[in-house]
């Protein structure tokens, strides 16, 4: 950091960024002592060239030490023998007291120098450089030295120069360098756009380029200007008005095309619009029709699963009574066969054969009661492998995509589950899923319900039905993050009293977990979900 004093005798300040090291003065070399002044209004005058750079001021004082406003009073031990200014620069005598740089090197330029606070003797190569003090005083804390102009930060010493960079508050001179004005960097935006008298701006008529100055306080410069360049104005407004109307008629010839053939295109648009009606229309009933299809579809579904799985049982059940007929058959001839031979036999003949005859007979109607009660057993039977007594419900739900398609493309909106009842002799229910959602789910949710239906022992029962239901979708991951969710039925609700039809209004939730989550967890394995029911039976009374 460079120092020294103007020719008026002002202090000035070289900043930092623009001073090498090797341009320091050495103590010998130090200017005569200067007793200090009072402080003036501004302590921290900017180098002109500095400031146009947009670099603060110098961060140390020409001479002496800091006049900063420091947050709080320093301490005497750091404040200068000679200048009583906080220390800058600081070098520790002999003797123990502390000087400003500066201060000490005009005190060593004068003969037999002492020190001026106990009056020893000093010596030149008897003082050194106090690191320490000059660490704990650029510690220190101090306002910003645009405070006057209503900068409130606060700051150590040595983070000044850096603040001042970019302080809004700090004062620059204009940027394009022939204005002489100064202002606060926050203002620079204001002043280049309205207030600065060397502001560029351009001439609405050629575009050129120039200061305003030039532009509206030159009145001579405007009338040249205006001279020069008002038959290429004239003559760029000529070539505009051409261009213009050559565009004009462009128009009119194309407009006048396309109304020739507006009779055709608004003739084809009524008939294009009567059609589109008839296809309406006929979408319209197709659209009932395809609803009404699905609901029937949607409805026996599962029926026809378990119609299948019987007539698969009844195959194999009617192969036995094929073969049971068969035995018959050949039991039958026997007896026409003995019939015949007893007719030229004796007495105990005919009566064997009417015996016989009878046991036949008495066969015939034990294998009709037999093949009915096989075919009500298999249907028992089927139902019995499928359904939990339990209250709990785990339904398979496989071909997951392809119901989903299904459910997407409104082929099939929603499927039932098998039905599961709260004991042998308790309620009837079941579940029904939308895999594209219902109601306010549809399209972005799985929607999942719970259904009461009508049972054998409805009669023994409380109603409305009251029991806790909690559904829930299986993770059939390692974590298993099962997603649930629980209800407890109203008992106002028609959806819970005791079902006079094949099953009650479905009860649950439309937006039970959204397509998103769903499909990015593992909840989906091998195209399948697991979907589990639970009905609290703790409290259920027995029948």
């Amino acid at each position: 950091m460079s120092a020294g004093r103007s020719a008026d005798g002002r202090e000035v300040q070289i900043p930092l960024q623009q001073v090498a090291p090797s341009l320091i003065p050495p103590l010998s070399a130090a200017p005569p002592i200067t007793p200090p002044s009072h402080r003036p209004a501004n302590p921290w005058p900017l180098i002109e060239s500095a400031a146009q750079q947009g670099v603060p001021a110098g961060f140390l004082p020409l001479h002496g030490g800091f006049r900063d406003h420091f947050v709080e009073t320093p301490e005497a031990k750091y404040c200068c023998e000679a200048c009583r200014l906080v220390l800058c620069q600081p070098r520790q005598t002999e003797c123990g007291h502390r000087f400003c740089q500066s201060c000490i090197n005009d005190i060593l330029s004068h003969q037999n120098p002492m020190c001026p606070a106990d009056r020893e003797p000093l010596f030149k190569d008897k003082i050194f450089r106090d690191v320490c003090c000059h660490r704990e005083i650029m510690a220190l804390k101090v306002y910003c030295r645009s405070e006057a102009n209503g900068c409130q930060e606060q700051m150590s010493l040595q983070q000044i120069p850096d603040h001042l960079n970019v302080c809004p508050f700090f004062e620059v001179p204009c940027p394009l360098g022939k204005c002489k004005e100064r202002m606060m960097r926050k203002e620079i935006p204001d002043h280049l756009s309205w207030k600065c008298k060397h502001r560029e701006t351009t001439c609405e008529f050629c575009a050129t380029k120039m200061p305003l100055t030039d532009l509206q306080g030159l009145n001579q410069d405007m009338r040249q200007h205006e001279s020069t360049f008002a038959a290429e104005h004239l003559r760029m407004m000529a070539n505009r008005n051409c261009s213009l109307e050559n565009k004009m008629e462009d128009v009119k010839g194309e407009l006048m095309e396309r109304y020739k053939v507006l009779p055709a295109l608004s003739s084809r648009l009524s008939e294009l619009e009567n059609q589109n009606e008839e296809l309406r229309e006929k979408n319209r009933q197709m659209e009932q029709k395809l609803a009404t299809m699905q609901k029937l579809m949607s409805s026996h579904s599962e029926k026809l699963l378990e119609v299948e799985l019987e007539l698969r049982s009844l195959r194999l059940l009617r192969d036995e009574v094929e073969n049971l007929r068969g035995t018959l058959e050949n039991v039958r001839t026997r007896l026409s066969a003995l019939e015949q031979g007893g007719r030229s036999g004796s007495g105990s003949t005919t009566h064997t054969l009417a015996s016989l005859e009878n046991q036949l007979s008495r066969h015939d109607d034990m294998l009709s009661v037999h093949e009915i009660r096989l075919a009500d057993m298999d249907l028992r039977f089927q139902v019995l492998e499928t359904a939990s007594y339990n209250g709990t419900l785990i339904w398979k739900i496989r071909d997951y995509k392809r119901r989903k398609q299904d459910a997407v493309a409104a082929k099939t909106l929603s499927l039932y589950s098998q039905p599961f009842y709260t004991g042998y002799f308790g309620y009837k229910m079941c579940a029904r899923v939308y895999l594209n959602g219902d109601g306010m789910g549809k399209g972005t949710h799985l929607s999942l319900f719970f259904v009461v239906m009508r049972g054998e022992y409805d009669a023994l029962l409380p109603w409305p039905f009251k029991q806790k239901v909690t559904l829930m979708l299986m993770d059939q991951g390692s974590s298993r993050k099962h997603l649930g969710d629980a209800f407890k039925p109203d008992p106002n609700s028609s959806s819970f009293r005791r079902p006079s039809a094949e099953m009650n209004i479905a009860s649950g939730c439309p937006l039970f977990v959204s397509q998103s989550v769903l499909e990015a967890g593992s909840y989906i394995k091998d195209d399948t979900i697991f979907i589990k029911v639970t009905v609290d039976t703790s409290d259920l009374p027995d029948p």
